[in-house]
């Protein structure tokens, strides 16, 4: 395997490593190791690490710093972070970047298909090797695809400064700062580890995160991990609904006292954390369910619509469900996202649930439910009207 030596893309970075350098170091792909030679030369580094796939262009490295007598730098064999520990002050990365497939066969020049695969694989792992007040001087080309590296940053709460750009031939390179968002920041600092982008939405964006309970409760005797996946909504800028992650911490707290919704665990300004709800959309699971897992869950969403009924409170998505009720391997149904609840004196929770139901009768009839369409509808008109408990009975009735 080739090493990478030094061109254009080197001597562009090497200008900020002089520049920024300090603390401890670490130089993510070394190739040559002109950044990691560069990096221990500065007078407020204490420690450099150079690491590279490439166990040739490590010996080479390992060479010159012996040649050279320098100390407090160490070259390693990895890839990425790999059997790497501790965290960083800077991280200096100028990976391939090239798309694979403009026919680039070299490893130390093409990033992945599309050029910007090794970045995104760097990145989700990033967050965990940096100090909270660290950075990473980060490289790339525009053959990779600017638009792409910023969302790949965006989805990783991660926040950047061009510091640098220089044209040559059909391309332009960048250099970036990039450092932690005040939110990542915060969300670390609540013990959250491994957070990643998980989906979006028109007023929010949902990241995925680690949590050991056992953290906050003990940090001298070893004990069995706790972790469980948490989600963490947080607003979009962009996004109107000023008031959506707001609206959804009070639900929560409502909803929680009687067992509905994913467990809350804490809220910021900007964000809601609560317990992530593993499985499948209902939409999705429904036609595969047994007829024992529907009855189940048929019966128990309508029960959790029945309690919001009793509170003066509406979901308003419960005709349409699709990404509002999730189903676990067990059976068990959660519903999520409560950000456009209001209180009314008419909620539809229950009869907007029996729309849902309806239009999947001729499924469910299939898996060996009984009921007509008309009795459904029957039944919760009668419902509708004055919200009686042997109504909603028989309505549950007709799910068995």
């Amino acid at each position: 395997m080739d090493i990478y030596q030094p061109a254009e893309d080197s001597y562009l970075l090497q200008k900020y490593v002089r520049r920024f350098a300090t603390g401890r170091v670490l130089d993510m792909g070394t190739g040559s190791g002109i950044q990691a030679l560069t990096a221990i030369k500065a007078p407020s580094v204490r420690e450099v690490i150079a690491v590279d796939i490439n166990p040739t262009a490590v010996e080479t490295l390992r060479k010159e710093i012996e040649k050279q007598k320098l100390r407090k730098i160490r070259a390693v064999q990895g890839d990425l972070f790999e059997d790497l520990g501790g965290s960083f002050n800077v991280i200096i990365f100028n990976p391939p970047y090239l798309p694979q497939d403009r026919g680039i066969e070299d490893a130390a020049l093409y990033g992945g298909k599309k050029g910007w695969e090794i970045s995104e694989k760097f990145f989700k792992n990033v967050s965990r090797h940096l100090f909270p007040d660290g950075m990473v001087l980060f490289l790339f080309s525009s053959l990779t695809n600017k638009q792409k590296i910023e969302e790949i940053l965006q989805h990783n709460l991660l926040q950047w400064e061009e510091l640098g750009e220089e044209k040559i031939a059909f391309e332009s390179l960048y250099v970036y700062k990039i450092t932690k968002t005040p939110l990542l920041r915060q969300l670390e600092g609540k013990l959250l580890r491994g957070i990643h982008y998980f989906a979006e939405g028109k007023r929010g964006i949902v990241y995925t995160a680690q949590f050991d309970k056992n953290l906050v409760f003990t940090k001298q005797i070893p004990v069995k991990s706790r972790a469980i996946t948490v989600a963490i909504k947080v607003k979009k800028k962009e996004s109107k609904a000023a008031d959506a992650i707001a609206s959804e911490v009070l639900w929560l707290k409502t909803l929680n006292e009687r067992a509905i919704g994913p467990r809350m665990l804490f809220t910021g300004e900007d964000y809601v954390a609560y317990e992530f709800a593993e499985g499948e959309y209902i939409e999705e699971w429904l036609p595969k369910a047994p007829k024992e897992d529907l009855q189940k869950v048929l019966q128990a969403v309508f029960q959790q619509c029945y309690v919001m009924d009793k509170l003066n409170v509406n979901k308003e998505e419960m005709h349409h469900p699709l990404k509002h009720i999730i189903v676990d391997k067990k059976g068990n149904a959660t519903l999520i996202d409560f950000e456009r609840c209001y209180n009314t004196e008419k909620p539809h929770n229950v009869t907007q649930f029996a729309d849902f139901v309806g239009k999947h009768q001729s499924t469910l009839t299939k898996k060996g439910f009984t009921f007509t369409l008309k009795e459904l509808r029957e039944a919760a008109g009668k419902y509708k009207d004055k919200y009686d408990a042997k109504e909603f009975e028989r309505i549950l009735k007709l799910m068995k």
